[in-house]
């Protein structure tokens, strides 16, 4: 009966909101974006805009590209000739596809060269490695974390615990996954992942872009210093997250009494705007192309324009080991981790971070 009365409970959810500048000094935007590795849709909404700027459409056009490799052995992440090309040369990210955290076994590769391992109960005692129970396990342990610094290892591969990692991913228990990976080079060399894993089957993508202008939108009002609002002048911002969460979902927010599907509308006090900009990237996207994304949406207002506010919200991978830096993260009844920024038009900010059941709070 325990069981069945905690499957009916409502999933816990958890939303951080905050303000800021972008000027200011302890301003922490940037290393909310950077840390934030595993990122799959990115979308932008502009009021009172039409269309997207040369500058920031060629912008969102090249948001790519990433690559998914299938069957790819887990040794040649931590060969010294992928340590050496990618990780020391860049930021890599690669995470398993289409692998379920709470019940599959899923590798995630962090920018810094962090390589964790969430795996079974079998699975990890048959490996031989050193890690610890997932946060998240019960009273019976079914899931194990393992961290591996192959920064670290790579300054000694004569070095025993290399030769036991080594041993371990190919003789005692050799570990195969289809991988997404994606590559930010920091120097002036072309990518190589192409003819690096040329002897298995790799693609290459591009992330998908919708682009839509939106008519008459109604949109909520709000004071950038007034992250709660004030009564019948400015909305909360947990109502914006609310109100974005329906525009991005494309939901008809007239309330009218013949529609069944949904009875939701823009909260009080709100205004019509004639022409709304969305644009929606969807792929395996790198937290530098967001950053690079948001600098520019900072810089929007440099010139006048009639829209007070702009909004720039990521979703993250529903089934990646981690959310924010090295925070273990779950799914259990939902797998969410996300941000948005809701950026004004005297460079104030409003950060806004929302996480699941089995998750950290939000850095």
């Amino acid at each position: 009966m325990a069981t069945l009365r905690r499957l009916r409970e409502a999933p816990r959810h958890l939303l951080v909101c905050e303000k800021s500048n972008f000027g200011h000094h302890k301003s922490r935007h940037r290393h909310l974006v950077q840390t934030h590795y595993y990122n799959y849709r990115v979308s932008f909404l502009i009021p009172e805009c039409g269309i997207l700027s040369e500058e920031l459409k060629n912008l969102v056009m090249n948001t790519g590209p990433y690559y998914f490799v299938k069957n790819l052995p887990l040794h040649e992440l931590i060969t010294p000739e992928f340590i050496s090309t990618f990780i020391k040369k860049g930021s890599c990210c690669a995470l398993t596809y289409n692998t379920n955290i709470d019940e599959d076994n899923t590798v995630a590769l962090l920018p810094n060269g962090k390589l964790i391992l969430s795996l079974d109960k079998d699975t990890y005692e048959e490996t031989g490695l050193q890690g610890h129970p997932s946060q998240f396990s019960g009273r019976k342990i079914m899931k194990f974390i393992v961290s591996i610094d192959l920064m670290e290892l790579s300054l000694n591969l004569d070095s025993k615990k290399y030769e036991r990692v080594s041993w371990s991913f190919k003789e005692k228990k050799p570990l195969t996954f289809d991988f997404l990976l994606a590559w930010h080079n920091t120097g002036s060399e072309e990518s190589t992942m192409m003819s690096y894993f040329s002897k298995y089957q790799i693609q290459e993508h591009q992330p998908k872009v919708a682009l839509s202008t939106l008519r008459d939108l109604q949109c909520p009002v709000l004071q950038s210093s007034e992250l709660e609002g004030t009564p019948e002048v400015s909305c909360r911002a947990l109502e914006l997250f609310d109100w974005l969460g329906a525009v991005f979902s494309n939901v008809d927010l007239n309330n009218e009494p013949n529609n069944f599907i949904s009875t939701y509308c823009c909260p009080e006090p709100s205004t019509v705007v004639a022409k709304a900009y969305l644009c929606t990237i969807t792929g395996f996207i790198l937290p530098e192309k967001i950053c690079l994304l948001l600098e520019h949406l900072c810089h929007y207002f440099d010139e006048p324009k009639l829209a007070p506010w702009v909004t720039l919200s990521v979703q993250g991978f529903a089934d990646s080991p981690v959310s924010w830096g090295k925070n273990e993260h779950g799914f259990r009844k939902g797998g969410e981790h996300l941000y948005n920024f809701v950026i004004f038009n005297n460079q104030d900010y409003w950060l806004q971070m929302a996480v699941g059941a089995n998750d950290h709070c939000p850095p």
